[in-house]
């Protein structure tokens, strides 16, 4: 059974063989899925080589470039924001101390290990830069504290034998995780079985559950119905999504999602490795084969500020202005030769608005979708992540797997993301409907995963030797992504906390660098008489456990509100808009948010269900605006 060839024999033995004959384990991730929903898998694979096959047209392969000893390490430091702990420049920025003062243990350990091996790989290429030992910094973070925040050493990961000792030897009956966070064994936490934690590292959590019997619950799996009722618990001070902080705050995020992801893969023992495109000359224009950044960059011209494709989106559209209810819809292909036709007529009538959508059938218009998508320069979920989100299946947990795409969706670009956040949503719906047109999850996962995995620029050699072996596995991983969708696009508390603590201690060495200047251009009573007089007004404006709140943009109407421990943020954004004042009114419910401004974040965006005196206590200094996000 050759690639090269496109020619595929289906038969019901293609689930038990690989290419040479060996038996297929179906073990691990594997075990739900059985071989008739392998068969669409390997059907849909056909699909994808006669398409190809009856495209003359020859494209640049993508070469993915293996890195030298200790690149991959310092590309990782420089995409974790870490690059001056190496180099030129190492130890000459008080930011990555700040940086690293926020890091759990498990996130030092991952820090250290890519350091030491940059800091070896220099040595060796005797390189004359100076190499500070990350450890140190973390030591002298922890002096500084008297003592490490969870007690102990510093970049010990602990065993499940010695994670409840103190230094000093004797059991700890609170064990700290985390950097300032006081938190209780995991064990102990008020968290159902299925319930997501968030408050915890996810890498934190995999240190001291490894070896632990709950370890072991979500393993195997089986059909739809077995896959587990995942969850967040509530969250009194708000749940954060992508998209609710500014982009300062998500940058920070990034960075400790990616250490973070690190971290888990490394407690797991998993390989992680990012992968790094060699640049190629792609399309500037059109739609089909062109990187998504060019489309949008045309679109945003045409629609401001969208965000998604518009070719993406009308294909979308078209497949659901049919009904979802058509049997075998994503699985049936449209007829290659006319979809080969439309995909050149679009090409050049699309953006002049002269083709004709009458004439596309509902199954050709979802071929023309899976070829956007197979087409474009890089894979969707990147050339860097690829990999990992394939290797996501080698996680031992169902949990696990669900933490670590978590993390990889916030890893991936702003407009990969959006784009899969906008199949994901389709590929549901498309679903939903599964008692008319038959295509359960497994159905979907199968059909949708050949074409987000099997990139064809990657030489496609690797691919084909392990074509066998991937197919049940990253269907595995398309199946958590469209069931657990809502999850995967929130940003975890412990890493909103870290940020919040970032900027905390930027914004106290601010003050202290402020306040040195000052000092040495005044005398200190002028300054205490200057801070008096600026601080009576402020208190007497808002009293203890009052905040103002304004509408700025859409209200002259500012309101004092008395906190209550029932109060939520939807219950302000209520009263302002029975207030009938201002340009409120001329948006909908739905489009208008309390924000909090400031003090430990930048901005962010609260749900209705935020806690405003539990938020408060955890950001007293924030401003509160209600806005839209359009604003």
């Amino acid at each position: 059974m050759s690639r090269r060839s496109g020619q595929y024999t289906m038969n019901h033995d293609h689930s038990k063989k690989t290419p040479d004959g060996a038996s297929f384990d179906r073990s691990g991730s594997q075990d739900s899925l059985d071989e008739l929903f392998l068969d669409d898998y390997w059907k849909e694979l056909e699909n994808i080589h006669e398409t190809r096959g009856n495209n003359h047209e020859e494209r640049v392969a993508l070469v993915v470039k293996e890195p030298d000893e200790g690149e991959l390490e310092e590309e990782w430091l420089k995409e974790a924001g870490l690059s001056d702990l190496f180099g030129e420049s190492s130890g000459n920025s008080q930011e990555s101390v700040v940086f690293l003062s926020t890091l759990t243990r498990t996130q030092k350990a991952a820090v250290e290990k890519r350091v030491e091996t940059v800091t070896q790989t220099l040595r060796k290429k005797n390189k004359q830069h100076q190499i500070p030992d990350v450890r140190d910094i973390f030591r002298l973070q922890n002096d500084s504290k008297g003592k490490v925040c969870d007690g102990s050493e510093p970049s010990t990961v602990r065993t499940s034998e010695n994670k409840n000792e103190t230094q000093d030897g004797t059991k700890d009956p609170k064990f700290r995780l985390g950097t300032d966070e006081q938190k209780s064994l995991l064990e102990d936490m008020p968290f159902l079985d299925a319930d997501i934690n968030l408050e915890i590292s996810f890498a934190e959590q995999a240190a001291n559950l490894k070896d632990s019997s709950v370890g072991k619950m979500w393993k195997g799996g089986g059909g739809d119905t077995l896959l587990p009722n995942f969850r967040l618990p509530k969250d009194k001070t708000g749940t954060t999504k992508i998209g609710d902080l500014a982009p300062q705050d998500m940058k920070k995020v990034y960075s400790l999602a990616l250490i973070e992801l690190t971290a888990l893969y490394d407690i797991l023992g998993t390989e992680f490795k990012q992968q790094k495109a060699v640049k190629i000359k792609t399309k500037d224009s059109g739609l089909f084969g062109v990187p998504l950044s060019v489309l949008l960059e045309q679109d945003q011209k045409r629609v401001p500020g969208t965000k998604i494709p518009l070719i993406f989106q009308k294909l979308i559209a078209q497949i659901e202005e049919a009904t979802l209810g058509t049997e075998g819809l994503l699985r049936i292909p449209g007829v290659a030769t006319r979809v080969k036709s439309l995909c050149q007529e679009l090409e050049a009538k699309f953006y002049e608005g002269t083709f004709n959508w009458e004439n596309v059938k509902q199954h050709d218009a979802a071929s023309l979708l899976k070829l956007f998508i197979r087409e474009l320069p890089q894979p969707l979920l990147t050339v860097e992540y690829l990999r990992a989100f394939q290797n996501v299946q080698n996680l031992p947990m169902k949990k696990q797997q669900l933490q670590a795409l978590n993390l990889l969706v916030l890893l991936l670009p702003e407009a990969n993301r959006d784009t899969l956040k906008a199949l994901l949503e389709f590929l549901q719906r498309v679903i939903d409907h599964r008692d008319k047109n038959k295509m359960t999850l497994n159905n979907v996962a199968m059909v949708m995963a050949p074409n987000l995995f099997t990139f064809h620029g990657f030489g496609s050699k690797a691919i084909e030797q392990s074509e066998f072996v991937m197919a049940a596995g990253t269907a595995n991983v398309m199946r958590f992504m469209i069931r657990y969708q809502k999850l995967l696009w929130t940003i975890p508390k412990f890493i909103v906390n870290q940020v919040r603590k970032q900027n905390a201690e930027s914004q106290k060495k601010e003050k202290k660098d402020k306040a040195m200047k000052k000092l040495l251009k005044k005398m200190a009573y002028d300054r205490e008489k200057h801070e008096k007089q600026e601080k009576t007004p402020n208190d007497a404006d808002v009293p203890q456990g009052v905040i103002r709140v304004q509408a700025l943009h859409l209200s002259k109407v500012s309101m004092a509100i008395q906190l209550t421990e029932e109060l939520k943020a939807g219950d302000i954004v209520a009263r302002f808009l029975s207030q009938k004042s201002g340009n409120l009114q001329t948006l909908k419910r739905e489009e208008v948010f309390l924000y909090e401004i400031g003090g430990n974040i930048g901005e962010r965006c609260l749900d209705d269900d935020t806690y405003m005196k539990d938020l408060y206590q955890l950001n007293p200094n924030a401003e509160w605006v209600i806005k839209s996000k359009q604003s």
